[in-house]
Protein backbone atom coordinates (compact mmCIF):
# COMPACT_ATOMS: atom_id res chain seq x y z
CA UNK A 1 0.00 0.00 0.00
CA UNK A 2 1.35 3.35 -1.17
CA UNK A 3 1.60 6.54 1.57
CA UNK A 4 -1.40 7.86 -0.47
CA UNK A 5 -3.71 5.18 -0.20
CA UNK A 6 -2.64 5.21 3.64
CA UNK A 7 -4.91 8.19 3.65
CA UNK A 8 -8.16 6.33 2.11
CA UNK A 9 -10.41 5.56 4.16
CA UNK A 10 -10.60 1.71 4.94
CA UNK A 11 -14.35 1.31 3.37
CA UNK A 12 -12.85 3.16 0.37
CA UNK A 13 -9.71 0.85 -0.39
CA UNK A 14 -11.88 -1.67 -1.03
CA UNK A 15 -14.59 -0.40 -2.70
CA UNK A 16 -11.91 0.92 -5.03
CA UNK A 17 -10.05 -2.75 -5.80
CA UNK A 18 -13.73 -4.50 -6.07
CA UNK A 19 -14.47 -1.63 -9.23
CA UNK A 20 -12.56 -2.77 -12.53
CA UNK A 21 -10.47 0.17 -14.11
CA UNK A 22 -12.39 2.05 -16.57
CA UNK A 23 -15.84 0.71 -14.98
CA UNK A 24 -19.31 2.93 -15.36
CA UNK A 25 -20.17 3.71 -11.95
CA UNK A 26 -23.13 4.92 -10.52
CA UNK A 27 -22.69 6.27 -7.13
CA UNK A 28 -26.14 6.30 -5.03
CA UNK A 29 -25.89 9.08 -2.23
CA UNK A 30 -22.63 9.91 -3.27
CA UNK A 31 -22.61 13.39 -0.93
CA UNK A 32 -19.55 15.26 -1.35
CA UNK A 33 -18.62 12.73 -4.23
CA UNK A 34 -14.87 11.22 -2.29
CA UNK A 35 -15.29 8.36 -2.97
CA UNK A 36 -16.49 8.84 -6.46
CA UNK A 37 -13.62 11.28 -7.02
CA UNK A 38 -11.42 8.41 -5.81
CA UNK A 39 -12.66 5.98 -8.59
CA UNK A 40 -12.27 8.22 -11.34
CA UNK A 41 -8.47 8.86 -10.33
CA UNK A 42 -7.80 5.83 -9.24
CA UNK A 43 -9.81 3.26 -11.58
CA UNK A 44 -10.47 6.03 -14.75
CA UNK A 45 -14.37 4.75 -14.28
CA UNK A 46 -16.71 7.17 -16.13
CA UNK A 47 -18.69 8.18 -12.75
CA UNK A 48 -21.70 9.44 -11.96
CA UNK A 49 -23.31 10.66 -8.63
CA UNK A 50 -27.11 10.86 -7.51
CA UNK A 51 -27.56 13.17 -4.58
CA UNK A 52 -30.23 14.79 -2.90
CA UNK A 53 -28.37 17.44 -0.67
CA UNK A 54 -27.97 20.31 -2.46
CA UNK A 55 -25.20 21.57 -0.80
CA UNK A 56 -23.24 17.99 -1.31
CA UNK A 57 -24.26 18.39 -5.10
CA UNK A 58 -22.79 22.08 -5.19
CA UNK A 59 -19.58 20.39 -3.40
CA UNK A 60 -19.01 17.45 -6.14
CA UNK A 61 -19.78 20.25 -9.06
CA UNK A 62 -16.65 21.54 -7.44
CA UNK A 63 -14.33 18.82 -8.09
CA UNK A 64 -16.02 18.63 -11.90
CA UNK A 65 -18.11 15.19 -10.83
CA UNK A 66 -21.26 14.56 -12.75
CA UNK A 67 -24.13 14.36 -10.37
CA UNK A 68 -28.20 14.27 -10.75
CA UNK A 69 -30.39 15.76 -8.44
CA UNK A 70 -32.68 12.56 -6.97
CA UNK A 71 -34.16 10.73 -4.51
CA UNK A 72 -33.22 7.40 -5.07
CA UNK A 73 -36.55 6.08 -3.14
CA UNK A 74 -38.68 7.21 -6.06
CA UNK A 75 -36.75 5.17 -7.99
CA UNK A 76 -34.09 5.15 -10.91
CA UNK A 77 -36.59 5.13 -13.89
CA UNK A 78 -34.31 7.66 -16.02
CA UNK A 79 -31.95 4.57 -16.26
CA UNK A 80 -32.15 0.97 -18.60
CA UNK A 81 -30.96 -2.34 -17.32
CA UNK A 82 -27.68 -2.75 -16.85
CA UNK A 83 -26.78 0.74 -18.12
CA UNK A 84 -23.95 0.43 -15.07
CA UNK A 85 -21.08 -2.36 -14.28
CA UNK A 86 -21.10 -1.05 -10.14
CA UNK A 87 -23.66 0.41 -8.46
CA UNK A 88 -22.71 1.97 -5.04
CA UNK A 89 -24.67 2.57 -2.11
CA UNK A 90 -21.96 3.31 0.69
CA UNK A 91 -23.57 4.61 4.21
CA UNK A 92 -26.51 5.42 2.33
CA UNK A 93 -29.07 2.87 2.24
CA UNK A 94 -29.90 2.88 5.68
CA UNK A 95 -31.29 6.02 5.06
CA UNK A 96 -33.36 5.45 2.57
CA UNK A 97 -37.68 4.59 2.84
CA UNK A 98 -37.54 1.76 0.47
CA UNK A 99 -34.32 -0.02 0.68
CA UNK A 100 -35.56 -3.06 -0.83
CA UNK A 101 -37.03 -1.07 -3.45
CA UNK A 102 -33.42 0.67 -3.84
CA UNK A 103 -31.71 -2.45 -3.96
CA UNK A 104 -33.69 -4.39 -6.53
CA UNK A 105 -33.26 -0.98 -8.84
CA UNK A 106 -29.95 -0.39 -7.84
CA UNK A 107 -29.32 -3.96 -9.04
CA UNK A 108 -31.65 -3.95 -12.70
CA UNK A 109 -29.53 -0.53 -13.42
CA UNK A 110 -26.15 -2.30 -12.25
CA UNK A 111 -24.13 -5.30 -13.18
CA UNK A 112 -22.92 -5.42 -9.58
CA UNK A 113 -23.49 -3.48 -6.67
CA UNK A 114 -21.78 -2.54 -3.73
CA UNK A 115 -23.07 -1.88 -0.54
CA UNK A 116 -21.93 -0.25 2.76
CA UNK A 117 -24.24 -0.78 5.53
CA UNK A 118 -23.43 0.36 9.33
CA UNK A 119 -23.32 -3.15 11.58
CA UNK A 120 -26.00 -1.82 14.51
CA UNK A 121 -25.26 -5.18 16.46
CA UNK A 122 -21.67 -4.70 17.35
CA UNK A 123 -20.64 -5.43 20.60
CA UNK A 124 -20.46 -2.28 21.52
CA UNK A 125 -23.71 -1.05 21.00
CA UNK A 126 -25.16 -4.62 22.66
CA UNK A 127 -23.46 -3.94 25.71
CA UNK A 128 -24.93 -0.12 25.81
CA UNK A 129 -28.24 -1.33 25.17
CA UNK A 130 -27.50 -4.08 27.91
CA UNK A 131 -26.05 -2.41 30.55
CA UNK A 132 -27.29 1.48 29.77
CA UNK A 133 -30.54 0.44 28.51
CA UNK A 134 -30.31 3.65 25.85
CA UNK A 135 -30.06 3.43 22.17
CA UNK A 136 -26.52 3.07 21.70
CA UNK A 137 -24.00 6.15 20.55
CA UNK A 138 -20.63 5.39 19.48
CA UNK A 139 -18.27 7.12 16.79
CA UNK A 140 -19.58 4.92 14.01
CA UNK A 141 -22.92 5.91 15.31
CA UNK A 142 -22.84 9.43 16.45
CA UNK A 143 -26.20 10.50 16.67
CA UNK A 144 -28.62 10.67 19.86
CA UNK A 145 -32.54 8.96 18.67
CA UNK A 146 -33.66 12.00 18.06
CA UNK A 147 -31.36 13.54 15.35
CA UNK A 148 -30.30 10.49 13.46
CA UNK A 149 -30.52 10.16 9.71
CA UNK A 150 -30.81 6.59 9.59
CA UNK A 151 -34.42 5.19 9.28
CA UNK A 152 -33.26 1.48 9.15
CA UNK A 153 -31.17 0.08 12.13
CA UNK A 154 -29.78 -3.61 10.65
CA UNK A 155 -27.11 -5.62 11.48
CA UNK A 156 -24.98 -7.81 9.03
CA UNK A 157 -26.65 -11.08 9.53
CA UNK A 158 -29.93 -9.00 8.66
CA UNK A 159 -28.46 -7.93 5.32
CA UNK A 160 -27.35 -11.26 4.59
CA UNK A 161 -30.69 -13.22 5.25
CA UNK A 162 -32.17 -9.97 3.25
CA UNK A 163 -29.99 -11.27 0.14
CA UNK A 164 -30.76 -14.58 0.49
CA UNK A 165 -34.73 -14.36 0.46
CA UNK A 166 -34.56 -12.11 -2.47
CA UNK A 167 -32.24 -13.98 -4.57
CA UNK A 168 -29.34 -11.85 -4.53
CA UNK A 169 -25.65 -13.52 -4.97
CA UNK A 170 -23.35 -12.25 -2.56
CA UNK A 171 -20.08 -12.25 -4.36
CA UNK A 172 -17.78 -11.01 -1.40
CA UNK A 173 -18.35 -9.13 2.21
CA UNK A 174 -15.98 -7.70 4.31
CA UNK A 175 -16.42 -6.85 7.58
CA UNK A 176 -14.31 -3.42 9.14
CA UNK A 177 -13.80 -2.36 12.33
CA UNK A 178 -11.35 0.93 12.29
CA UNK A 179 -8.62 0.50 9.70
CA UNK A 180 -8.73 -3.55 9.54
CA UNK A 181 -10.83 -6.19 8.42
CA UNK A 182 -12.73 -8.49 10.99
CA UNK A 183 -12.80 -12.05 9.84
CA UNK A 184 -13.97 -13.53 13.21
CA UNK A 185 -17.79 -13.04 13.89
CA UNK A 186 -18.07 -9.88 12.06
CA UNK A 187 -21.73 -9.66 12.93
CA UNK A 188 -20.45 -9.12 16.35
CA UNK A 189 -17.35 -7.37 16.06
CA UNK A 190 -17.32 -5.29 13.14
CA UNK A 191 -18.64 -1.55 12.42
CA UNK A 192 -19.21 -1.76 9.22
CA UNK A 193 -20.15 -4.28 6.19
CA UNK A 194 -19.20 -3.71 2.60
CA UNK A 195 -20.75 -6.37 0.27
CA UNK A 196 -20.36 -6.96 -3.90
CA UNK A 197 -23.65 -8.47 -5.25
CA UNK A 198 -24.89 -9.31 -7.94
CA UNK A 199 -28.29 -11.00 -9.37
Amino acid sequence: MSDADKNIRFDHQIIIRWVEKGARVLDLGCGDGVLLELLIKNRSCHGTGVEIDEKAIYRCMEKGLTVSHIDIDAGLADYSNKRFDYVVLNESLQEVLKPRQVILEALRVGKKVIVGIPNFCHIRARLQIFFRGRVPVTKELPYEWYDTPNLRFLSLKDFRYFCKNNGIRILDEVGISGNKRVGLRPNLFAHTGLYLLEK
